[in-house]
């Protein structure tokens, strides 16, 4: 399951589901619909979830068992975000187009995510990862050298 690390972390350090719901101005039904993977939970929301549980989204996509990397930056900038999600786009030498496909979304909505004007969708964000073996921290600028190398770690 998706979530199940969010879930296990979350009980093991004692912290309930209303703390977590009340955290991001939710119902706590509606934070047990993510949890429970019966809704998407979006980005900004599974951001402020691992900052409070201090955790990295690679530990809870199931990219890597390392729960945190040093340094982690908790603020998200979309400007940030856009030009690492292009830089990448770049590296793996995929037009706009190409990766929007592999999306299953337009190219203007790719656009859009390049120039930092909106906050990528979690499923797409995973989709590349998953495809790509890249970090999502990395792409979300929360963390600043690949996390490949053992001096980023924890």
């Amino acid at each position: 399951m998706l979530y199940e690390r969010l879930k296990q972390t979350r009980t093991r350090i004692g912290i309930t589901q209303v703390d977590i719901a009340k955290a991001l101005e939710i119902t706590k039904s509606g934070y047990c619909r993510f949890e429970n993977e019966m809704d998407i939970i979006p980005l900004k929301h599974l951001i402020k979830v691992c900052n409070i549980l201090d955790i990295s989204l690679d530990y809870v996509f199931s990219f890597n068992d390392l729960k945190q990397y040093k340094n982690i930056n908790k603020e998200i900038d979309l400007k940030i975000i856009g030009k690492k999600l292009k830089e990448f786009r770049k590296e793996k030498n995929l037009t706009q187009v190409e990766l929007a496909k592999f999306l299953n979304i337009d190219q203007p909505t790719w656009s859009i995510y390049e120039k930092g004007k909106s906050l990528i969708g979690t499923p797409f964000l995973y989709a590349i990862c998953s495809k790509f073996n890249i970090s999502a921290d990395y792409l979300l600028g929360r963390i600043d050298k690949s996390p490949l190398k053992k001096e980023n770690f924890k």
